[in-house]
């Protein structure tokens, strides 16, 4: 499909100085110490977040300036994201199409799931959420694979120096159920995130037919991340 280059643009701070140790009270006889490391100062810098290129629907990266930043040793980000469920649409979860009588209405595929880990990592990363970054309103995302803002949230992710520490997701839906799908959901993950399957999890839960969620009506998720510094 045709594509127009676009590119989205976040600033970082700029000046940073050495905090000093953090000391947390504590029932033992010395307090414990935080440290934060605080990274190498320089002037304005930016971090190109997606360009799409003609003819292809995959973000693909650009040349970043030398980012100051101050590198925590770990982060966590929480991701959420909710779809109604309608007829005559596709139902994909974790990039797995599942037989089911009703889908997600949504600009790209609807792929509650991967949308809740984009959401997670750019939350941990300190960037815009997906919607900002593949707007719903850009027809060159519509009907797009939700794997392309997996790998770009990704590729963020190693461009910051960090790597995925663990992950736990859960789904919640009515039907169908997911028992028969989740491995091969949680394999394709993996895959996705290159991940090693210990890290990844993924649990799925009814709505106990209360509200939208228990009566079909629609789907959602939660993801949490633990990103850790690249050693």
């Amino acid at each position: 499909m045709a594509m127009a280059i676009s590119s989205l643009c976040y600033p970082t701070n700029t000046s940073l100085t050495k905090q000093p140790p953090l000391h947390f009270p504590g029932p033992c006889s010395a307090p414990s110490t935080l440290k934060l490391a605080a990274g190498p100062s320089s002037s304005s810098a930016a971090m190109a977040v997606v360009a799409a290129t003609a003819g292809s629907v995959e973000a693909e990266p650009k040349t970043t300036a030398s980012a100051s930043t101050r590198y925590l040793p770990f982060r966590v980000g929480h991701g959420f994201d909710l779809h109604r469920l309608e007829p005559g649409y596709p139902l994909i979860i974790g990039g797995i199409d599942i037989p089911h009588d009703r889908g997600c209405e949504a600009h790209s595929d609807g792929d509650v799931l991967l949308h809740c880990v984009v959401d997670a990592i750019l939350g941990a990363l300190g960037l815009p959420d997906i919607g900002q970054i593949f707007p719903d309103t850009d027809p060159k995302w519509k009907g797009a694979a939700s794997s392309v803002f997996l790998k770009e949230a990704v590729r963020l992710m190693h461009e910051a120096g960090y790597e995925l520490g663990n992950l736990d997701a859960t789904l919640i839906l009515q039907r169908p159920k997911l028992s028969p799908h989740k491995e091969t959901i949680r394999t394709n993950l993996c895959h996705l995130l290159s991940a090693d399957p210990s890290v990844v999890n993924l649990k799925a839960k009814t709505h106990e037919k209360v509200d939208s969620l228990g009566e079909n009506r629609s789907i959602a998720a939660h993801t949490i991340v633990l990103l850790m510094k690249k050693s």
